[in-house]
């Protein structure tokens, strides 16, 4: 698959296997994270991998608190790839953004299934999401900016909606 075919097809999945992804993928993965462009090259996001199902399902429980239900927010995904970035740079936003535009892209072209989950935010503000990151020694000014869920589909794949006719405007 070439490059635009694989940005063209690339669909968010919310319906998981339980089968892990093979490390060296998810290796893979995050590599591709590591070389979305960054505002003046600062490299603020940091990614943090989550397979351990413990530490995985009590994130599925604190993101799942912020939206009131009592629900998978993960949908039975094995993975989470945490994307955090360094509040004190200007553009840590965007570079965070971009970040998991590269995971969720470098996943289908790895053959992997990805969602975006929001709620990275809520979750790293709150005192158990602080002490998490205590608990694994990352410092400093992190805000959550998403989390890429990956894992095998255990679904259909969705078709793509239609583009909106006024997406795009051209000035010539």
């Amino acid at each position: 698959m070439n490059a635009m075919e694989n940005l063209l097809t690339r669909r968010s999945i919310k319906k998981y296997k339980s089968d892990m992804v093979p490390k060296e993928i998810i290796e893979k993965i995050i590599e591709a994270g590591t070389y979305a462009p960054t505002g003046m090259n600062w490299q603020s996001p940091i990614i943090i991998a989550v397979t351990n199902k413990e530490v995985r399902d009590k994130l599925s429980s604190l993101n799942a608190k912020f939206i009131g239900a009592d629900i998978d927010p993960f949908y039975n995904a094995p993975v989470i790839l945490i994307v955090l970035a360094d509040k004190t740079k200007p553009t840590y936003l965007y570079d965070g953004s971009l970040v998991m535009g590269n995971l969720l892209n470098a996943a289908h072209a790895n053959g992997i299934s990805s969602c975006w989950i929001h709620r990275a935010k809520e979750e790293f503000e709150s005192d158990e999401g602080r002490e998490l990151l205590r608990s694994l020694g990352i410092e400093g000014e992190y805000e959550g900016i998403g989390h890429c869920i990956l894992g095998y589909a255990d679904c259909a794949e969705p078709i793509a909606a239609p583009r909106k006719d006024n997406y795009a405007y051209w000035v010539e």
